[in-house]
């Protein structure tokens, strides 16, 4: 029977997310859902790599930190869950965490795995695909590529809970389908109703970061005050059946959420506000206002849904090289001038090598590494941190950058040192094609208990 109001909360909004507070909501919050969105654009390249080596891994390496945390309380109160933890191998997610949940007193419950997101065998049959970032053919990536993608919607995760299952786990999902989909199943929206669709998915877009839209990334003192910072709380939304909503955050919690939080998340990662494209549907956000009913509590208004494309959005992972890096602090009377003779030393010494790169960055931290050149009229600074990097596809020549600025503590410039720092890593970049959306062929898979 359909719903007429449900309570969906935030439980993370990255990887690497803060716990407590995500128990904190779930256990504060009277919320009907949690979503929590752990997977960034390059994430799930990383774990597809894990996979590889361990055919077990591949999911969040989070994950059971996480759910430890967060399954028993949400299980008691009959919170579903949702989360793309799944990453890489949402079932070997699943299946790790029916391995360990007996131990947190957890042993009965459902979970619907959705699966079909993974396409590179797909590619690999369509090399004449073109990249979205610059025109060239997918065939220029496919020797290096490490993974594939595709963003799926709203609709398999109302397909996951529509088994009854109390967690869902996903791989590749847009995040704001993570919320949207709990609307879907909960109130029966059809995907003509283009007003809904829009509404649920501002909703996913605001609570999508987390603490983001409760006062992180936000706070400045003496401009933006933000109350109690150290206890941030994440914000939860009450939708309707009839598409109305009003976003809050955890009873109790710290941080702010209003008008002025609500409307730097909204333009968060929106490159055109007028045309937002998602798996469900396309958002103008373009007309959206707030308003403020009480403290803590914001009521948005003016979204705006078209219908949503033909195509769905592949992310391609694949390997791009090596980066190498060294840093090095100096500090007293002159470190700027005795930084910039470093520079050219660890230069002058890698082109003695014969060593190239395609790219070389160099920063004066604590002086031009975010203002560049724009920062050379500023006051000297007492102190600074040299870093070079440098980008290559010769492993050794990586190595030797960190190396070089490294050797510098001992045969470089007076008083070279503190916090060294080096090392080399591989790149993994992504690029992304269109495709269209039937050649994708997503399912749900139930993952019992044995």
């Amino acid at each position: 029977m359909a719903r007429d109001k449900i309570r969906i909360g935030c439980g993370a909004g990255f990887s690497d997310d803060r716990i407590p507070p995500g128990v904190e909501i779930v256990e504060r919050g009277e919320l009907d859902y949690l979503a929590m969105e752990c997977l960034a654009e390059r994430t799930i390249a990383r774990e597809t790599l894990d996979r590889a080596k361990d055919p077990t891994k591949g999911y969040t390496p989070v994950l059971l930190e996480r759910m430890e945390a967060i399954m028993p309380p949400a299980l008691k109160r009959g919170i579903k869950m949702v989360t793309n933890m799944g990453a890489a191998n949402p079932m070997g997610a699943a299946r790790v965490l029916r391995k360990h949940a007996p131990g947190w007193g957890c042993p009965d419950y459902t979970c619907a795995v959705v699966q079909g997101d993974e396409v590179t065998d797909l590619m690999r049959a369509h090399p004449e695909l073109t990249l979205m970032e610059d025109g060239a053919p997918l065939e220029s990536l496919l020797p290096k590529m490490a993974s594939a993608n595709a963003y799926l919607g709203a609709d398999v995760v109302a397909q996951g809970f529509a088994t009854g299952a109390d967690l869902v786990i996903t791989g590749r999902v847009a995040d704001p389908a993570l919320f949207l989909g709990p609307m879907l199943h909960a109130f029966g929206w059809s995907y003509d109703d283009y007003q809904k669709l829009a509404n649920g998915t501002l909703v996913g877009h605001l609570l999508e970061c987390s603490g983001q839209l409760t006062g992180g990334c936000f706070a400045d003192p003496g401009k933006k005050e933000v109350e109690d910072l150290a206890g941030l709380g994440y914000p939860l939304a009450d939708v309707w059946a009839d598409g109305r909503i009003e976003i809050s955050k955890t009873p109790g919690s710290g941080g702010r959420l209003d008008v002025a939080t609500c409307t730097e998340q909204l333009l968060y990662e929106m490159h055109d506000p007028s045309a937002y494209i998602t798996p469900d549907c396309v958002l103008d956000a373009s007309g959206v206002t707030f308003r403020q009913t009480e403290k803590d509590r914001v009521v948005p208004s003016g979204a705006r849904g078209k219908p949503r494309t033909p195509t769905l959005k592949v992310v391609v992972g694949y390997f791009d090289g090596y980066m190498g890096s060294g840093e090095m602090g100096f500090a007293g009377i002159n470190a700027v001038a005795r930084a910039k003779l470093g520079i050219e030393v660890v230069k002058e010494r890698l082109r003695r090598r014969g060593l190239t790169y395609e790219e070389m960055r160099i920063d004066l931290i604590g002086m031009n590494s975010l203002h560049g050149n724009d920062a050379e009229q500023a006051p000297e600074p007492y102190e600074v941190r040299l870093r070079i990097a440098a980008r290559t596809t010769d492993k050794k020549a990586a190595e030797a950058v960190g190396a070089e600025v490294r050797s510098l503590h001992m045969q470089g410039p007076t008083g070279a040192g503190g916090g060294i720092n080096f090392g080399a890593r591989q790149i993994l970049a992504v690029k992304s094609v269109l495709i269209p959306r039937e050649w994708v062929k997503p399912e749900i898979v139930m993952e019992h208990a044995a």
